[in-house]
């Protein structure tokens, strides 16, 4: 993966490799089986917004400037070509995965996928009587013209495409003309095979009719099992092999199964549409119709998909044929299925905080401490429940938060209307633009306006993607403000499986920046410094380059500076600049990278002191931490932004500072666990590729994730275990 200029790797062809490291797990034969699956239908849902957004931006740079560079030296052209070739490798080898591995292993753990071709008689007949009464009523079958003219295909909906013959004996004479000029009939010359009549130019192999799935039944369908096996097909299975039914008269010559990717990459104008919410849901619709970017399809029909090609403008390297199941994501559902637990991770207890008081509100105990949470090894409710004991309690006076993603039916956001309606000032920031979450979040803020909370509609030209909660509460010694900041959404569905770090605080300097924050992203207020909070796009790329600098002025060969991250994405390539020169200074750098890494790693006189990991595991790691060593004083900050462009420059993000000894101590340490690793981490090489990291000879296995979940569980265990303290109470 080494590009052009050699200082960086290109950004598209980094992400495809973290995909490839997610599909490595779904590899492993130590990974229990569902969750085998569950990795490779989240390299498949992965692959759809990247080229719904990357590929689609591609696209459009190579029509309007072929001769553009990215900043690794490669045009838009070229990029195109790599990403085809990469990602074409790592379908098939999902496939292998599938349908070599996990389908047989699954059969043999008694839960069978049925093909079409293999249904027994008992199979059949449930089969038929539900296809007649729970799928024919919702199928629409749409002809294509005799011009080619195509119907239309949505985003991402699962379609199947028939190739007919006519049965019917075609009559002659005025009357056929005129049947054959609307459409009624087939003109005469089609009657015969395909092979017969290969569609020429943009017309299509007529007759041809395409069905779109319906999204409204489950698509994993449930069978008859015999011998104790639990049974299930695919919808599109019995919309293919029923499929007949939809067209008395003709015969199906061939079908084929289909999946559309369309371009999402646009966005409202903000400088000329003055509805912005309007003007949103119509680019909601229009990612419905925009222009193709993938063709993903199953069957074996040259002439359906000569024709798909032909009217959608794909190129041969926009095609990706796959064998089987087709529309992996909607299978996610089938690693929940119940009865076969034993297929997949173990349980792993999320815990209340130890030391947190469970029947108090959380305020009592911050006015002693600031409070750090660790999910999903401890419990996200603690969240919830300051929230609603703030929407509760009389003496709390104004609560201002800013939601991101938020779950489907969000307990925060229901707090939030009760504390409204309580006469409390709710002032809430819903960030419209959170792609293909821009409909739920119009949802929420309409809802939350009904009730009369203060909604603002983000910030123009810019993502709020900041965490962040603003409690002010009227006490006896006058008004307190509480704060909770987070490297996560405040979405207590994603809370139980991503990884994330919070602060609660009660620290008067961050109380006072939390209440600039807020003014300054809510209307006319002028731009003004704070003490402990950084803000993008304002000050946190400055920051942190001044840290970095900081770093090499205050390193000597004798105690080299020192840095340790861990972060989401790598790709600012001011930032990575300056960690160049930090390397060359003698600093030792260390970063844990989930996803995109731009910098490369381990290059004599530009990057030998820095080593760059990635930990795949159950849960995915979204802790966004920095610490610099600055000379023995160190300092450690929690953010919600990664080191990329587009959270630096054109997104409002905040990073804060640790600044409770036993805290930062803590988090210091998790830091420095994820480079032990040696189970679920990657090294990242110069030339590009991923290395897994083994145990070596005499090292005990160590798996981050793990270690931190026992870890957890035995700090309750022990707190459990200690005697109950009482008050000896003297009396006379």
């Amino acid at each position: 993966m080494s590009e052009r200029n050699g200082r960086l790797f290109n950004r598209e062809l980094s992400w495809i490799e973290f995909n490839a490291r997610v599909l490595d797990e779904a590899c492993q034969g130590d990974v229990p089986l569902l969750e085998r699956l569950r990795f490779l239908t989240i390299v498949s849902s992965n692959f759809d917004e990247f080229f719904m957004v990357r590929v689609a931006g591609l696209k459009a740079q190579c029509a309007s400037n072929p001769e553009w560079q990215d900043l690794s030296g490669l045009t838009a052209r070229e990029q195109l070509d790599r990403i085809s070739s990469r990602v074409h490798e790592l379908v098939a080898r999902q496939y292998e995965v599938l349908l070599g591995e996990i389908l047989p292993a699954l059969a043999g753990e008694g839960l069978h996928y049925v093909s079409s071709g293999n249904y027994t008689q008992a199979q059949s007949r449930f089969l038929d009587a539900f296809f007649m009464s729970e799928v024919f009523p919702l199928l629409t079958p749409l002809r294509v013209g005799n011009d080619g003219s195509m119907p239309s295909i949505g985003n991402l909906r699962l379609h199947a495409a028939f190739l007919l013959k006519s049965n019917i004996a075609v009559p002659t004479g005025p009357l056929a003309s005129f049947l054959e000029t609307t459409g009624v009939l087939p003109t005469v010359g089609h009657q015969g095979s395909p092979e017969e009549h290969p569609s020429e130019g943009d017309a299509a192999p007529f007759p041809l009719a395409i069905v779109q799935v319906p999204a409204s039944i489950p698509r994993i369908v449930w069978i008859p099992g015999e011998d104790g096996q639990t049974c299930f097909t695919l919808l599109d299975d019995v919309v293919l092999l029923y499929g007949q039914r939809l067209f008395p008269g003709f015969s199906v010559e061939e079908s084929l199964l289909f999946k559309v990717a369309r371009d999402a990459d646009f966005a409202v104008d903000e400088d000329r549409d003055e509805d912005y919410i309007a003007a949103m849901q119509e680019v909601l619709v229009s990612r419905q119709s925009s222009f193709a970017v993938r063709l993903i399809c199953t069957g074996d029909s040259p002439s359906i998909l000569r024709y798909l090609k032909e009217r959608m403008d794909f190129e041969d390297g926009d095609v990706y044929r796959v064998r089987g199941l087709i529309d992996l994501p909607t299978l996610a559902d089938l690693a929940n299925v119940e009865g076969f637990d034993r297929l997949r991770n173990p349980s792993w207890k999320n815990y209340w905080p130890v030391g947190l008081p469970a029947d108090v509100p959380l305020w009592d105990e911050l006015k002693r401490t600031d409070v750090l949470l660790h999910v999903p090894y401890e419990s996200y409710e603690p969240v919830v429940r300051f929230i609603n004991d703030a929407a509760d309690d009389p003496s709390v006076l104004a609560m201002k938060m800013t939601l991101y993603r938020t779950s489907g039916d969000s307990p925060i956001v229901r707090a939030l209307e009760r504390a409204a309606r309580a006469g409390k000032h709710v002032t809430v920031f819903v960030e419209i633009k959170a792609r293909f979450d821009e409909a739920r979040n119009i949802a929420w803020a309409r809802r939350l306006e009904d009730v009369g909370v203060i909604v603002v509609y983000g910030i123009a030209r810019l993502k709020v993607h900041a965490k962040i909660l603003l409690v002010v509460r009227r006490e006896t010694d006058g008004i307190r403000r509480y704060v909770h900041l987070s490297t996560g959404n405040y979405n207590d569905k994603t809370a139980r499986f991503y990884v994330d770090m919070s602060l609660f605080t009660s620290n008067q300097e961050i109380a006072n920046d939390a209440t600039l924050f807020f003014n300054m992203i809510s209307g006319y207020s002028a731009i003004m410094s704070t003490r402990r909070l950084v803000m993008a796009p304002i000050d946190l790329k400055p920051r942190l380059i001044s840290l970095i600098e900081r770093e090499i002025e205050r390193t000597v060969p004798e105690h080299p500076g020192r840095i340790i991250a861990k972060m989401n994405s790598l790709a600012d390539p001011e930032i990575i600049e300056a960690l160049y020169c930090a390397n060359r200074a003698g600093v030792r750098i260390q970063l844990n990278v989930r996803g995109i890494c731009m910098l490369v790693p381990g290059v004599q006189g530009m990057s030998e002191n820095i080593t760059v990991v990635s930990v795949i595991d159950r849960f995915l790691e979204h802790t966004r931490i920095f610490w610099f060593e600055n000379g023995g004083a160190d300092e450690l900050y929690l953010s919600s932004a990664d080191w990329m462009p587009r959270n630096l420059d054109r997104r409002i993000e905040l990073m804060f500072p640790i600044l409770q000894e036993n805290i930062r101590n803590e988090i210091r340490d998790v830091l420095l666990l994820y480079f032990a690793d040696n189970r679920q981490s990657h090294f990242l090489r110069s030339d590009g590729s991923w290395v897994r990291r083994r145990p070596e000879s005499g090292e005990s296995p160590l798996r981050i994730q793990e270690v931190l979940h026992d870890a957890v569980k035995r700090r309750v265990e022990l707190f459990e275990q200690e005697p109950q303290r009482e008050f000896t109470v003297r009396r006379t």
